[in-house]
């Protein structure tokens, strides 16, 4: 890490001409928390990546039933590459905010802000094994897509968890383009997504009725939280029913690392949510589970089919109310 990189970008921020995050001392700063990784490969394991994505692609359309293509960008980067990937979606995201604050001292405010985020994104960058990035709340076309696997943090991950590094990536491999499937069934689910996020967040940031923005913010974040439960539960059904492999180990020890932790660490998850994502795939996998044990994996799909079929947060714990009502 290279603190002093990290500790000047937050200093200068203080000086930014607007906004309540400078968003360039956001990146600057995240990536002196973090070291890139290393991104050096031979041509073996880039062809091995590439047999993955395929290998995952066909396994997924053939267990699912689902037709989907891969992403046109499929990337394997280091650290500070998925930083930059990421760092703007973040900045769009948090727009509305912005535009409505304000402060007595807002250079201390805009230090302390872009300090905050920045730890943030480093910890992220440091633990994010592998992305499905449909580009929401992105200025980019609604087709564009992207898959990314942050080479450093998976080769790590496989040495913690002791398992072996070419199995383990592959394993990662069908989790992302299980998403990249999800997406590809339902081109209407990055905007249902992006809406209830944008509504939201302008929601929190609307002063003229506190008490109308409150409701208006459970209900898009409640509809966004079940939503986001159905995208993680059926991309773990997914990939746990088409890996070409053993992965009883795998899922154990993964599921051991996302509880495990020291405090600090603990308490980052806590506050970027980490623990309800947790609970996503935990509450996600039990649903769909249920939904593919008592019919099938093909009308487990069809929660894709149109917005909808998605389940509420009822029928998440009933999962035979949903079958009742959709298949």
């Amino acid at each position: 890490m290279d603190i002093t990189r990290s500790v000047r970008a937050i200093v200068d921020a203080a000086d930014a001409p607007d906004g309540v995050i400078d968003w360039d001392a956001v990146a600057e700063a995240a990536k002196g928390g973090c070291e890139p990784g290393d991104l050096r490969m031979d041509p073996a394991e880039r062809a091995a990546f590439a047999d993955d994505v395929r290998a995952a692609r066909d396994g997924l359309r053939a267990a699912s039933g689902v037709e989907f293509d891969l992403p046109d960008t499929v990337e394997i980067q280091h650290r500070h590459h998925w930083i930059d990937a990421n760092v703007r979606t973040f900045e769009r995201v948090l727009r509305p905010l912005e535009d409505h604050a304000g402060g007595v001292f807002p250079g201390v405010a805009r230090s302390v802000n872009s300090g905050t985020m920045a730890v943030s994104l480093a910890f992220l960058a440091r633990n994010v094994l592998g992305q499905y990035d449909p580009l929401l709340l992105a200025e980019a076309d609604g087709d564009d897509h992207g898959l990314y696997f942050v080479r450093p943090n998976i080769q790590r991950a496989a040495v913690e968890l002791d398992v072996g590094y070419p199995r383990f990536r592959r394993w990662i491999a069908f989790h992302e383009v299980a998403h990249a499937a999800e997406f590809g069934a339902a081109p209407w689910l990055p905007g249902y997504l992006e809406a209830r996020m944008q509504r939201g967040v302008e929601s929190l940031s609307d002063t003229s009725s506190l008490l109308n923005a409150g409701e208006t913010t459970r209900e898009s974040f409640a509809e966004l939280n079940t939503a986001m439960t159905a995208v993680e539960g059926y991309a773990e059904l997914l990939m746990d029913r088409a890996f070409d492999d053993e992965y009883d180990d795998l899922r154990a020890k993964l599921d051991a690392r996302r509880q495990g932790g020291d405090p600090f660490t603990n308490l980052l998850k806590r506050l970027l949510g980490l623990g309800m994502k947790r609970r996503q795939y935990e509450r996600g996998a039990e649903f769909f589970a249920a939904v593919a044990d008592e019919t099938d994996l093909q009308t487990a799909s069809l929660v894709w089919e149109r917005p909808e079929n998605l389940p509420t947060d009822e029928e998440l714990d009933a999962p035979a109310d949903w079958i009742r009502r959709v298949a």
